[in-house]
């Protein structure tokens, strides 16, 4: 009698090891997905997303309001304005391109473009010169470094003010400390305020005695120049000159850039300190002699209440700034020098 030959019994087949793609990419509700009961899908993460979303829009929400109501709406309804004949009052009247028209027919309109293309050209470079002369005075080591540089940013903070415009305005009067000065020199007294001609140079002197911010700019960049290339430099027998315009200038030129786009920006958009300075029974100067862009404006839009005009003046002003705005970006690629791999 033969042994009886029995079949084992097949071996329970091993459990398959489930990967975390394998729970990820698995279908909802599928049995072989691997994902636990209640675990969390992928419809999770875009719930998530949602909700941070909003919670970041909630916040800006402040933001994008005062954009939508102070800027984008004034600027849309301006663009309308400068094609219409609007007083404020009366409900405005579609004109089509008499604004312009008259605007470039308009002596007293280019009497102001000049004064104010004047100012730009002459104000702005003065002005980032002394900035940049004594931020290299204030980038020496020296003792009370912290109160010279704060004492020639104060001007930068109120310079603007309404106050400061009206002192200045009496330091160049006729008889003033100016004018006392001048007549010490020999030189031909008067003051400036009441002379067309110099009226101008007191605006100026204005702006350049606010250098404190385009300083404090350009200390920032002169803090980044490496000392080894001054040393090596000076090794050379390079002079101090030299050592300026091939180490200095060149270093420092994406700063230099960034102060001559803002201030031209600014000297552009000038107008408190003018009207208040020109302000003698005659708004913006006697014979117009401080009339700048935005004071025109002014006068046209809320003194004469031809806000349609006013609207396409600063419509022209838009297009002014963005052009030399444009002009000095191309320019750029000639004279700035970026790091490697920086621009």
């Amino acid at each position: 009698m033969g042994a009886a030959v029995t079949s084992a019994p097949n071996p329970a087949p091993r459990p398959e090891r489930v990967t975390r793609q394998d729970v990820e990419t698995a279908p909802a509700g599928s049995a072989s997905g691997g994902r636990p009961p209640g675990a969390p899908g992928r419809t999770a993460r875009p719930h998530r997303a949602r909700r941070e979303n909003l919670a970041g829009y909630l916040f800006m929400s402040p933001w994008i309001a005062g954009f939508l109501l102070l800027t984008a709406g004034p600027m849309v309804a301006s663009l309308y304005f400068a094609f219409t004949d609007y007083n404020l009052f009366d409900a405005p009247k579609w004109i089509g391109l008499d604004n312009f028209t008259e605007m470039f027919g308009d002596a007293r309109w280019r009497t102001s473009v000049e004064i104010t293309g004047w100012y730009v050209v002459i104000g702005t470079p003065l002005k980032l010169a002394a900035a940049l002369g004594v931020a290299l005075l204030l980038n020496q080591s020296r003792r009370g470094q912290g109160f010279y540089r704060a004492a020639f940013y104060a001007p930068s903070l109120i310079g603007a003010s309404v106050s400061i415009a009206i002192v200045w305005r009496a330091i160049f009067s006729d008889g003033a400390a100016v004018d006392r000065a001048q007549q010490v020199f020999g030189m031909e007294a008067g003051g400036w305020i009441g002379d067309p001609d110099r009226i101008i140079y007191a605006l100026v002197a204005l702006t350049v005695w606010q250098f404190g911010a385009p300083m404090v700019i350009f200390l920032a960049g002169l803090k980044q120049v490496p000392r080894e290339l001054y040393e090596a430099a000076q090794v050379d027998g390079a002079s101090p000159w030299r050592r300026f315009w091939h180490i200095t200038l060149p270093m420092i030129s994406p700063v230099l850039f960034f102060n001559v786009l803002l201030e031209t920006i600014h000297s552009f958009q000038i107008f408190g300190s003018a009207y208040i300075i020109g302000s003698q029974g005659n708004a913006c100067g006697p014979a117009d002699g401080t009339l700048v862009y935005t004071c025109y404006l002014y006068i046209q839009g809320f003194e004469n209440s031809r806000m349609g005009l006013a609207s396409a003046m600063a419509w022209m002003l838009l297009l002014a700034v963005g052009l030399v705005t444009a002009v000095l970006f191309w320019s750029q690629r000639r004279w700035v020098h970026y790091e490697e791999g920086a621009r």
